[in-house]
């Protein structure tokens, strides 16, 4: 799946990175990675709290830069992971890409439709751990304010949205097979929670990750074949039209026995409330 970045360039803890390989003008770093595997295309009027990071300088003008994923949580506020904004992922510190937007708005990479909006800030979880791949949020600030409508509630502690079994869906614009192969309209997989046992055990502790019930959970499907992957980190997972995760890492995509890890957003919404 994705590894923080590495979900094999990816999979290392596997980011998504979709714009891995859009052609560059120059030399670039590496993206995140993740695409929707066993997915269907979808539109982002139904969901419009779906938005694009993007930065053509880093990743190319093909998917209009797109290298990882976000969703609004506020009108000026989007949470992506925090292995997108990494110097790994964009070759710098965020502050350095001069052209940081996001894209609200477009279902269709290769076209112009929606709205760019430069990022004015951006906030890294601190207690981010590359090695586990624990808290794997960040939050971008915007320079203008999204429509109230593009928000969507997040779900907080013992939200019954959290418990094994619920159908969720993940979004994205990346690897659709697992091989490269990115996709330029937007994507979503039905998928389910799975217990946080089910999970300790795909991912018991390695040089991907280890999973930990705090700040992750995981979803897919027992026999594999539905999945986030390459190019679909920092998006969305959704259960009872709330968002419970964040696209994090993985092993490979859409693997039997190795769901895809997301960020726990109860825990994310923790993290953000304490003071500075």
């Amino acid at each position: 799946m994705r590894r923080p970045f590495a979900r094999t360039l990816f999979r290392a803890p596997v980011l998504l990175a979709a714009a891995a390989l859009l052609p560059l003008a120059s030399p670039a770093p590496a993206a995140a990675d993740g695409v929707v595997i066993g997915g269907r295309s979808v539109r982002v009027a139904d969901s419009p709290w779906m938005v694009a990071l993007s930065s053509r300088d880093r990743f190319g003008g093909t998917r209009s830069g797109q290298f990882c994923g976000g969703v609004v949580v506020g009108r000026s506020t989007v949470m992506t992971a925090a292995h997108c904004l990494s110097p790994e992922v964009l070759g710098t510190a965020p502050r350095g890409v001069g052209d940081l937007k996001v894209i609200a708005g477009r279902d269709d990479l290769r076209t112009e439709t929606g709205v760019e909006i430069p990022v004015r800030r951006t906030w890294v979880n601190p207690d981010y751990d590359p090695e586990t791949n624990s808290g794997d949020v960040a939050v971008v600030t915007l320079n203008a304010p999204l429509p109230k409508r593009y928000v969507i509630p997040m779900a907080g502690a013992g939200d019954s949205a959290y418990t094994a079994g619920t159908g969720a869906v993940v979004y994205g614009w990346g690897d659709t097979t697992g091989a490269g192969d990115y996709e330029n309209m937007l994507r979503a997989a039905d998928l389910q929670v799975f217990a946080d046992s089910a999970c300790e055990a795909a991912y018991p502790g390695s040089s991907e990750g280890t999973f930990r019930a705090r700040t992750m959970l995981c979803a897919g499907e027992p026999k594999g074949g539905r999945d986030a992957c390459q190019g679909d980190s920092g998006g969305p997972l959704v259960a009872h039209g709330r968002l419970i995760g964040i696209v994090s890492w993985g092993s490979g995509c859409g693997r039997p026995q190795s769901p895809g890890v997301y960020a726990r957003v109860s825990e994310a919404m923790r993290v953000m409330a304490k003071p500075v």
